[in-house]
């Protein structure tokens, strides 16, 4: 199994990313242990803030989210998954997979022994980062979600998200077509670069942070998780991944400690799933959720500071 590390000079000089980096050893059932890179930044005994991202970032979306919590006085560990950022690339497509994705990022937060974790999530970070906090309850104190969603195809989900994507009665899916248009897109596009879409739902960027999106990635050999992600996504109750969302949703249905929504105005992918995690997360109730004005779906490119400054007021509520 072939395993690509991009070139260190890709990194040099990323506006506003001074991060040192440093990295951790993940595996998964039938692949070599893998290097996953991870930014850890602010006082080493300070509260811990984990900051997921999604498809098709890393680690950069999250670096005025990262000053501005370190500068307060908290550990922020923003990790790059397997296939982006300067963490290890698998060439085959098909070794990425749902499952993997959440024991490789489950071997970060075992690995670095984190506690008394905030975790953050975004768009594929809800997913994998949930589903970690559901085999891993007791490392996690609280939990702020963006921009993210639950893969579990469930029926009742129907009227209550923006974008159909549940199943209706026993054989049958609505989703929505754009959804279907954009995984079809990254399957079948001869090339794709994250920077077209930052541009296109957070611009416009100036070129040098296009670029560094792009820095992952200097040719297509590079790009198999980056492409292969949309694919994961489950369009049936019968995926393997909606039985993982299930379980997730399952586990969050116990969670009692605290979860705050903070999606922005400007998402319709998204946007009803803050209304779901309200609803069925006992953590959720009587926290001050709050809607982020001015965003859309990359929240942490377009209002990093304002969610910063949410996280920060939420972990010193809650602590």
């Amino acid at each position: 199994m072939d395993v690509l590390r991009t070139p260190d000079e890709r990194f040099d000089n990323l506006p506003d990313y001074p991060f040192p980096p440093k990295y951790v050893g993940v595996e998964s059932r039938k692949v070599p242990t893998l290097r996953m890179h991870y930014v850890d930044a602010g006082p080493a005994d300070g509260p811990v803030v984990v900051l997921l991202h999604g498809q098709p970032t890393w680690s950069f979306m999250y670096r005025k989210v990262v000053g501005v919590l370190s500068d307060a006085g908290m550990r922020v560990i923003a990790p790059d998954n397997i296939g982006y950022g300067r963490s290890d690339k698998l060439t085959d497509a098909t070794a990425y997979t749902f499952r993997r994705h959440v024991d490789w990022m489950q071997g970060l937060v075992t690995g670095l022994d984190l506690r008394e974790a905030t975790l953050v999530v975004q768009d594929w970070g809800g997913p994998i980062g949930l589903s970690v906090l559901a085999r891993e309850p007791d490392r996690f104190a609280r939990v702020v979600a963006t921009n993210t969603i639950l893969h579990t195809c469930d029926p009742a989900l129907a009227g209550k998200l923006a974008w159909a994507h549940h199943g209706v009665d026993d054989d049958r899916v609505m989703l929505q077509e754009t959804l279907l248009d954009y995984v079809a897109l990254y399957q079948r596009s001869p090339d794709i670069n994250p920077s077209m879409f930052l541009d296109a739902v957070a611009g416009p960027l100036d070129p040098d942070v296009l670029a560094a999106y792009d820095a992952p990635f200097p040719d297509r050999s590079y790009k198999a998780g980056l492409r292969q992600m949309t694919a994961l996504i489950p369009l049936t109750r019968n995926d393997p991944g909606a039985a993982i969302g299930r379980d997730t949703m399952a586990a969050l249905r116990r969670w009692e400690r605290p979860f705050l929504t903070a999606y922005t105005d400007g998402d319709p992918p998204t946007r009803g799933w803050d209304n779901v995690f309200r609803e069925h997360i006992p953590g959720a109730s009587g926290q001050a959720h709050t809607t982020i004005t001015g965003a859309g779906h990359f929240v942490a490119e377009q209002q990093g500071e304002k969610l910063a400054a949410i996280i920060a007021e939420f972990v010193g509520k809650t602590t």
